[in-house]
Parts: C-alpha cells; structure tokens; sequence
C-alpha cells in the first residue's frame, strides 16, 4: 500500500508537469496569434515556472522522499514484530534461525532486539555464545538476581539492559 505522502508528491509533481507544459504552450499561442508581447511572453513563463511549477514539483519531490522513509520506517517495524512474534511464540530461538526467518543479518536482529527492549516491548535474555535468545518475563527475572544462563550472581539496575559479567549473556527487561 502506497503511504499518503509518496501519493500526494506524485500528484504534486503530475501537476507542475502538466503546468510546466501546458502554459508555455498557452502563453506561446498567444503571441502567435498576436494579442501577447514578447515581454508579456516572458513575464509569464518566470511568473509559471518561479511561482507554481518549481514549487509544485520541489514539494511533489519532498513528498516523495518522505513517503520513502515512511516505507522503510514501517518496514523496520514489521521485521521487529515479526521478530517478537517469533520469540514469544517459541520462548526460546537460535539467533541463526532469527537471521534466516527474517532474512536479515545477526547484527540487525540485535539491533531489532535493543530496539524493542528500549520500547520496553520485550524481556528475556541472549547467550550471544551460543546463539540462544530466551523469552522470559521480567518479574520471573526481577527478584532473582542470578542469571538464567550460568547461574552467576547479577545485579539488577533496572536500566533494561543487564550483562552477565560470567557468560556474557545479556539480559533483557521490559520497562
């Protein structure tokens, strides 16, 4: 589905287009016919092409970016829900079946991951290892401050982010 904005750039810049080529051919007919001057002429294409079809099609072009960025934007988003999806169905998926399933790479994953963490989207914690990601609430992980993972002894800051400083394990808790 098109976003809002790629369409209405588009039709921005169908609209300079067909202006930017529909009063020349106006304003040329005029003078063949005798009832416009040369300056008149002249006049009329700056007044055109400064005042409507630069801006249409300068505007219809911004739209069209951003209607870009939209695209990615929303793109980003499905790959995160995906990625949630498939955790919190599962509670426990390899990182290499994450990077297949979503035809992505291990850094984008967690990228992925940090992201829906700092929304506070998702808790558990990732051997990076062993290429394990585990799904676990964050009140089972809250009071007791040891790692799921090796068992070493963890303090808890709450910052959302927590590693492991025995296995290298990183845990993750929703906010």
């Amino acid at each position: 589905m098109a976003s809002s904005a790629r369409v209405t750039g588009l039709i921005l810049v169908a609209i300079g287009l067909v202006l930017a080529v529909g009063v020349p051919a106006w304003l040329w007919s005029g003078r063949a016919e005798g009832t416009l001057e040369g300056s008149g002429l002249v006049l009329g294409l700056v007044g055109c092409y400064s005042v409507v079809v630069l801006p249409l099609i300068g505007g219809g072009v911004y739209f069209l970016l951003r209607g870009r960025a939209e695209t990615a934007e929303l793109a980003d988003v499905a790959g995160q829900r995906k990625l949630l999806d498939i955790v919190s169905t599962r509670g426990k998926v390899s990182i290499a079946d994450l990077v297949l399933e979503l035809k992505s790479t291990r850094q984008e994953v967690q990228d992925d991951l940090h992201e829906l963490v700092g929304r506070g989207l998702f808790s558990g914690y990732v051997d990076w290892k062993e290429g394990v990601l585990y799904s676990v609430e964050a009140s089972k992980l809250q009071g007791q401050g040891h790692c799921p993972n090796c068992g070493g002894q963890l303090e808890l800051a709450g910052k959302g982010l927590i590693e492991c400083p025995y296995c290298g394990a990183e845990i993750f808790l929703a906010r």
